[in-house]
């Protein structure tokens, strides 16, 4: 009788164990909950709460804390003092509460395709929308920089077919209201691990696939320069563009005003007709959209993610150990 109560719960969680399956039922409660008591408050008010809440988060998650100064110091130490630094981790934590505590569960309410002229300034971007109404498609990418949601959901307001990959939520519940939520917004979520099967289906509909393009792709990666540190970072953008010839669109959305103000730009498009010179195209590709996306974070620098986790594997000639010293180097000419 017990375990035929139990295994509709355990099945609509996907949940190994009764208490895995509770736990991840009292998340999706309390996190619903906390939608609805915001909804009942104006955005900027709870936008307000929020920052409070990212100095709280600053000021108490000492291991976050010190990860956002060792990230920020060796790529942003030669133009800024400690003080500077520590400044802009504390105002990147503040930021990125109110995204996440706040402006991804109000966006859909908030941004229609009435209101979203209110909230969002759209910076030079013919040259961007041109090669989203081309029929050929295009790759879009972003970082954990700004409001990485809003740049994709904006552009489905706009009436342009977008597809953005995404790595699902531990929690069967939220992963589901989250998808459910940003389709009925006219945004397609794609999980990453299945990309590679469904990506060139995509582009030869003619719509464009989005990427967060900063994450860390683990010792298999392609290490290109980030920050002047080697990071690791996905093959697969650079070459679904190769096979598709495609262009690739580097965009951002940040905060331009304190609340809920947002600008999205464009920092650079990469043309198929770039890389054929290239020596190496995949490299070339990985890199020129790296440097693309650290240049627009340097002058917003408090908007990216610090704490996230970007240089976390390193290239084999970083870990290759010194070879041991000879017994005549280490005693010295005899006499």
């Amino acid at each position: 009788m017990f375990a035929t109560l139990t295994r509709p719960l355990l099945e609509v969680t996907e949940a190994p164990t009764l208490i895995v399956a509770l736990g991840r039922v009292a998340i999706y409660v309390a996190v619903r909950f906390w939608i609805l008591i915001i909804r009942c408050f104006p955005i900027e008010m709870n936008l307000g709460t929020a920052r409070l809440m990212g100095r709280i988060w600053w000021g108490a998650m000492a291991r976050h804390r010190a990860r956002a100064i060792d990230n920020l110091r060796p790529a942003l130490g030669a133009h800024y003092d400690d003080r500077q630094l520590r400044r802009i981790a504390r105002r990147s934590f503040e930021h990125f509460a109110q995204l996440y505590l706040v402006e991804l569960a109000m966006t859909p309410r908030v941004l229609s395709e009435w209101s979203w002229a209110r909230h969002v300034e759209l910076d030079h971007l013919g040259p961007a929308l041109r090669e989203l109404l081309a029929d050929r498609g295009c790759i879009l990418i972003t970082g954990h920089f700004g409001n990485f949601e809003l740049l994709g959901y904006t552009i489905c307001r706009l009436g342009l077919p977008l597809t953005a990959v995404m790595r699902p939520l531990d929690n069967p519940l939220l992963n589901r209201y989250l998808m459910d939520s940003r389709a009925a917004g006219g945004l397609s979520l794609l999980y990453k691990k299945g990309v590679t099967a469904i990506a060139g289906d995509i582009i030869d509909r003619g719509h464009a696939l989005c990427f967060i393009a900063d994450q860390d792709a683990g010792r298999k990666g392609l290490f290109v320069e980030f920050f002047g540190r080697q990071a690791s970072t996905y093959k697969s953008i650079g070459l679904l563009a190769m096979a598709k010839r495609v262009p690739i669109v580097v965009g951002y959305a940040v905060r331009v005003r304190r609340g809920f103000h947002y600008r999205i730009g464009v920092e650079r498009i990469i043309q198929p007709e770039e890389w054929d010179t290239q020596a190496d195209p995949l490299h070339w590709i990985t890199q020129t959209f790296s440097y693309a996306l650290e240049a627009a974070i340097r002058r917003w620098p408090e908007q990216y993610l610090w704490v996230h986790r970007r240089w976390k594997h390193r290239p084999k000639s970083e870990l290759t150990p010194c070879p041991a010293a000879s017994p005549t180097q280490n005693n010295g000419p005899s006499a």
